[in-house]
């Protein structure tokens, strides 16, 4: 699936830049999430980096008939009714791998919204794992990885790396691209 993903895009047009880096722990951030093909996207990248992935999902995916399918796919399976236990649950996961790639969409939709999911900031620091951005620019149609950053408690200074990684990423419809922040940059605590 991921190679036929990957030969439909090349087709396309589509190009793959960058390279993952050589570290066994990280979080992926996949952003900007603006379309339904960027599923398409995100398997033609896991051929072209040749990586596994972890996701987060929320707990009900995970029972059955298909829950064996969503673990066997790399999923943590969370609660999403206890905010902090989202972070200490994929905390957790992080000590006991040895390995392990967590993709994250930190937009959550495809719509613009006004603010990211900070989650991902909190799961890096408890973690104490590097942020690796990916983007997806639809004009020029290129899907790149992303310089590692790490998160060293200044939340300022961490996303004004983010934003300035995601300036030139539109995603494929760029009206659905929102800002780059989190509520917490502005005082508030989510």
């Amino acid at each position: 699936m991921k190679w036929l993903a990957y030969r439909y895009l090349k087709l396309r047009g589509w190009t793959f830049l960058g390279q993952l880096p050589d570290i066994p722990k990280m979080i992926i951030l996949g952003a900007p999430h603006t379309s339904n093909w960027d599923f398409v996207l995100f398997l033609g990248a896991l051929h072209y980096f040749d990586f596994k992935t972890t996701f987060i999902g929320k707990q009900e995916l995970f029972r059955r008939p298909f829950g064996f399918l969503f673990r066997s796919w790399g999923g943590i399976p969370v609660d999403r009714s206890k905010p902090g236990g989202i972070v200490r649950t994929v905390a957790e996961a992080f000590e006991q791998a040895d390995q392990m790639n967590l993709v994250v969409a930190p937009e959550g939709t495809r719509k613009p919204i006004p603010y990211w999911k900070a989650g991902f900031v909190w799961i890096a620091e408890a973690a104490n794992v590097p942020v690796v951005p990916a983007g997806v620019d639809g004009t020029n149609r290129t899907v790149e990885i992303g310089p590692t950053v790490p998160y060293e408690g200044d939340l300022t200074a961490f996303m004004d790396q983010i934003r300035a990684y995601y300036s030139s990423k539109d995603g494929i419809n760029p009206e659905g691209k929102g800002p780059v922040r989190v509520r917490r940059e502005e005082g508030s605590d989510s």
